[in-house]
């Protein structure tokens, strides 16, 4: 079995917009190393000055460089038939096949972390970042951040690795059918092993337990593991691959609970790596007031989340039209209503549709009797129903609660609950914020499945 230990230096942290400066590539044939190549690479840009302090590497001293294309055939003939071992070798894999790509190289091989190698056969150490992980086994680190120098200790931690892994963890690595050494460097296979193939919602931690990004899934083992395979080579996606370090989940009884669950969730911890969530916000409500002559205004504006409103809207048009539709029915004013500015009185006391509220010609005892009325029937006109569906298990069911246009919450009951008793069934759920977003996936689903649908009545 033959290894290609690989490191390299770059002028940042991506591939796709970033280049090599300096490659190492240690050949080892399981028991030592019996060929080395190294070398500077003209990456064609600048170093940028916090890579020059950290490598030593200068633009003056790959000027006189070859550029990768040079090099590709040497490097794509010492690696194309070895296993690729780096220390998070998906960070070193990613840039030296896409140069290679670039080159006119395409480069398939094994690969080997021995970041992960290294959590298996040697765990316990606070750390497993290369320096500290040579400290404490006690290789001799020359040329820190150097190609050279992190291979030359890469090969000599693959060497320690190989003797002490009585497991077996690195054959088993290396099987055809596994698939660990396309995971982050710092997620446990565990906790990928662990993941049922249920419904749910998964959370991505990063080192010290903070949730980075939160996600919803039909199948969570699928799901979770589909963020770690295709070859975005952004920024972006390197960064957030190196610091998941843990993984979690709540399986949810169905795929509609995992969407709800999930914009819930991402509103409660806004994760820095949710962002297309992020951007759902309310933005008009209807809402009533009583003015200083006690007469009752209703009126469109934007979005309170501490204010009460009778019902919200994603645009003004449609709020507009939802108080058109109670004014005509219920001969209400417009100029009350906000919709006339006219500050005589409104067009519709004028031809007769109007009695005079916006005059003082009805008394606000007269008129309020028939905004009640317009509330009461906008009340009656908002969905109150319950959606009875799967469980988690055999023995439950789940059930997705709206009252009045508005989602209520969602939980789990008995398969043996009276689901007729609506006090019953509404006492074993959970009360969750709720929004157009999720009130339309569940109105969605319920024109879908009108057998699920259970109506309430007050």
């Amino acid at each position: 079995m033959q290894f290609a230990v690989v490191d390299i230096e770059t002028t940042g942290g991506y591939a796709s917009g970033n280049g090599i400066t300096e490659i190492s590539i240690q050949i080892h044939d399981g028991t030592s190393v019996t060929e080395r190549f190294d070398t500077l690479i003209n990456p064609e840009h600048s170093i940028p000055a916090y890579i020059e302090s950290l490598t030593g590497i200068s633009d003056e001293m790959v000027a006189s460089a070859p550029k990768f294309e040079a090099v590709a055939e040497r490097i794509y003939d010492l690696l194309h038939d070895k296993i690729f071992v780096a220390h998070n070798v998906n960070f070193d894999f990613s840039f030296v096949r896409h140069q290679l790509e670039v080159a006119g190289y395409n480069l398939q091989c094994k690969k080997l972390c021995t970041v992960r190698m290294s959590r298996k056969v040697f765990p316990g150490f606070a750390s497993y970042s290369l320096g500290k992980l040579c400290n404490s086994l006690g290789i001799t680190l020359n040329d820190r951040h150097r190609a050279g120098g992190d291979a030359e200790a890469t090969a000599i931690l693959l060497g320690m690795l190989l003797e002490a892994d009585q497991e077996g963890h690195i054959k088993q690595a290396l099987n055809k059918g596994s698939k660990e050494q396309a995971l982050p460097p710092n997620l446990p296979k565990s906790a990928v092993d662990a993941l049922p193939q249920n419904p749910g919602v998964y959370y991505f931690k990063d080192q010290k337990g903070n949730v980075i990004y939160i996600g919803k899934a039909k199948n969570l083992k699928k799901r979770v593991c589909s963020h770690f395979t295709g070859n975005n080579l952004g920024p972006q996606r390197q960064d957030f691959l190196k610091n998941i370090h843990h993984v979690e989940f709540e399986v949810c009884g169905t795929e509609l609970m995992a969407f709800i669950l999930e914009a819930v969730e991402i509103k409660r911890l806004w994760p820095e790596n949710n962002r297309a969530m992020k951007r759902f916000e309310q933005k008009y409500s209807l809402f009533s007031f009583i003015d200083q002559n006690g007469y009752i205004r209703l009126g469109i504006d934007k979005f309170k989340k501490q204010g009460p409103s009778l019902y919200n809207f994603n645009s003004l048009s449609e709020g507009h039209s939802l108080l058109r539709m109670l004014i005509k029915e219920h001969l209400l004013c417009e100029r009350l209503c906000f919709i006339q500015k006219n500050r005589i009185g409104c067009v519709g006391h004028e031809d007769g549709k109007c009695s005079g509220a916006c005059v003082g010609k009805e008394s606000a005892a007269a008129y309020n009797v028939r905004v009640k009325y317009a509330i009461q029937e906008l009340h009656q006109m908002l969905p109150s129903f319950a959606v009875i569906d799967q469980g988690r298990t055999e023995d439950e069911q789940s059930c997705l609660w709206v009252e009045k246009g508005q989602f209520y919450g969602m939980g789990y009951i008995s398969q043996y609950t009276d689901v007729k008793d609506m006090s019953e069934v509404k006492s074993a759920l959970k009360p969750l914020p709720s929004n157009d977003y999720i009130l339309h996936l569940i109105l969605s689903y319920a024109d879908a499945h009108p057998g699920k649908k259970l109506s309430i009545e007050f």
